[in-house]
């Protein structure tokens, strides 16, 4: 079986166009042909499966790592009723079970590091229950929060804080469209000391956060607003308009979401209320009339 690979330069022409021959073992140049290396270890398994129940049956690898668990996934689990063939075990042994349970329960938060790992880890599984977090943003956070731990930015702070400051972070970053009030409500905290932990976060870390677009939070005031969708493909389109006049800078995006629904609701003759808009988008009204405004005026919209 033949594979290309960029990963080194051949030694001879310099070509990139290096194959790899997985049944001969060797790395050969696809310009000069030239054998690089040969006897290539197999990175593969030393057995052979048939069926997908053999495979699975013969496989020796355990769970991916899990970064949202404060251990990643890897701390051993001492059972106490059964050994390893499912015979129950003897008095004496389940008391030396017992003992080793909690000796290894005990190691696991002698470290304040490690204390203070698994109470933020918590929070943060909390909190992404709460507001549906996919497990990729959920991860991401979990990954800036120990970069933040290890770097001693924690110290003289709230756990709680800078737990939904690195999830804030990067709910920014993936572009999932998840307000910071959300978050606040979410984690009974501030939006104040959220935003003062996601800004030490992003300055130490040195993230280049991407601008939140409008276009991200339409899909979901539509769906809690139970607009058609050619009414929210019409608010993309408008938002998307705007954005190309720069209308859009400076703007809270949720309300220039519901402001374009609501405008496209109306250019679409489809029954709809600012109110109603509002309350799907989590802004007052007002901020769903000023942003009509500006985008009428934006887009050289007449009155609706």
């Amino acid at each position: 079986m033949l594979e290309q690979i960029v990963t080194f330069k051949c030694p001879e022409c310099g070509s990139t166009n290096i194959i790899i021959d997985s049944e001969m073992g060797e790395y050969v140049c696809g310009r000069c042909g030239l054998v690089i290396q040969d006897h290539i270890p197999s990175q593969g398994a030393e057995w052979r499966a048939f069926t997908a129940q053999e495979r699975d049956a013969r496989a020796r690898a355990g769970t991916p790592t899990k970064y949202s668990h404060y251990d990643k996934g890897l701390s051993t689990v001492i059972r106490i009723e059964k050994d390893a063939f499912g015979r129950p075990l003897s008095p004496k042994v389940k008391q030396q079970m017992w003992r080793l349970r909690r000796w290894q329960t005990r190691s696991k938060v002698h470290a304040s590091q490690s204390r203070n790992l698994m109470l933020a880890m918590s929070e943060l599984q909390r909190l992404s229950e709460i507001l549906h977090m996919p497990s990729s943003v959920v991860d991401m956070a979990s990954i800036i929060y120990r970069k933040i731990l290890n770097e001693g930015l924690v110290r003289g702070r709230s756990i709680g804080g800078m737990v939904a400051g690195a999830l804030y972070a990067a709910v920014r970053f993936t572009k999932v469209p998840r307000t910071l009030k959300e978050i606040a409500e979410a984690s009974q905290r501030t939006q104040k000391e959220i935003a003062r932990s996601y800004g030490v976060i992003v300055r130490n870390l040195e993230m280049k956060m991407p601008i939140d677009d409008p276009s991200d939070y339409v899909t979901k005031i539509a769906e809690k607003a139970r607009v058609s969708s050619e009414v929210e493909g019409l608010a993309i389109k408008l938002i998307g308009e705007a954005k190309r006049k720069f209308a859009t800078t400076g703007k809270d995006p949720s309300g220039l979401a519901a402001a374009a629904l609501y405008i496209a609701a109306k250019m679409r003759k489809e029954k709809m209320t600012q109110s109603r808009l509002a309350k799907a988008a989590d802004v007052t009204e007002v901020t769903v009339r000023n942003r009509k405004r500006d985008l009428m005026k934006s887009l050289n919209m007449k009155k609706l």
